[in-house]
């Protein structure tokens, strides 16, 4: 095709995707049927993964829940049970463990079958400064927050690319946007986890496999006990999350196979002030919105929580 044609192509459909991106703002959109799917959600033992677990268990899907937790293995497994889930099966493994990973994946293909929506949700926060990181929790973090996405798309996504049928979803973070002072090491993983989700995303589309389907979740801090202790300056523009309204949020993004999902949605507009201010402005708006401190009052998860 030539230059000429191949132009007013591009012109003409950008044009209808930014018309059709205004449709989907102003009529809800359709949402897939899920039940009868199977599943995964990593660090499923509490927190977000046990409250995604408990609405996916409500669409009839059939759950496999990993955690470290086995307690909180079990009492999720519990109330999903109760809330519907066809099926509920839960795995003791390590994410930061790729021969974990690799091993408890095959028994999950043996005694469930083929994972349809793989749900990438364990994290870890260390709430240090970098320089004062020890080096094995530095190593640690990227490894579960990072590493462990891509042991599980290596374990699942053939099946999905197979069948042209499937949801890989990154539960990533705000912090994987925009760094945040005292939080190089997570920042660090999260961005990372945001690139590999976005470059896998854009292997499938290059290859025609437009059945399998990604949401990349970038969330503000959550009220899961994970950032415990952390304020935020400015609340009716930039609120701690309420972890079931995000919990929610999530599911609707996957059925309606929203690519982008930034909690709260003032998200999108500061994601966007980044790439286009001067730097020295938007470190004077990083002070404004209090970004240089959220973490002084840091105290992160009790071990009772966990």
């Amino acid at each position: 095709m030539n230059f000429f044609l191949e132009t007013i192509q591009v012109l003409l459909l950008s044009i209808w995707y930014n018309v059709e991106s205004l449709v989907y703002l102003l009529l809800p959109r359709k949402k897939k049927n899920v039940a009868g799917e199977l599943v995964l959600i990593t660090g499923a033992g509490s927190g977000i993964g046990r409250l995604m677990a408990q609405e996916f268990a409500a669409l009839g899907t059939v759950l496999v829940l990993w955690d470290i937790n086995q307690e909180g293995l079990k009492e999720t497994a519990r109330i999903t049970k109760s809330r519907g889930a066809s099926r509920v099966h839960y795995y003791l493994c390590d994410c930061s463990d790729k021969n974990e990973v690799y091993r408890v994946a095959d028994q999950v293909k043996r005694e469930v079958g083929d994972i349809s929506i793989l749900v990438n949700n364990a994290g870890i926060v260390t709430g240090k400064k970098f320089i004062d990181s020890p080096d094995s929790l530095i190593e640690k973090t990227m490894e579960v927050n990072t590493m462990a996405h891509f042991w599980t798309y290596k374990a699942f996504l053939p099946a999905m690319i197979a069948n042209n049928h499937g949801h890989l979803v990154s539960i990533a973070s705000s912090a994987g946007l925009i760094g945040v002072n005292g939080l190089a090491d997570y920042c660090a993983s999260k961005f990372a986890a945001v690139g590999f989700a976005e470059s896998v995303g854009l292997e499938l589309l290059a290859t025609g496999k437009h059945g399998v389907k990604t949401t990349i979740v970038c969330p503000y801090f959550i009220n899961t006990g994970m950032f415990d202790g952390c304020q935020t300056k400015w609340p009716s523009v930039l609120p701690i999350l309420n972890a079931e309204y995000v919990a929610k949020k999530i599911i609707h993004a996957i059925l309606t196979d929203q690519i982008y999902l930034l909690l709260p949605k003032s998200m999108y507009f500061i994601n966007a002030l980044k790439t286009i201010l001067p730097v020295k402005q938007g470190v004077l708006l990083g002070h404004y919105m209090g970004a240089f401190n959220l973490m002084d009052t840091f105290r992160g998860r009790t071990k009772k929580q966990e």
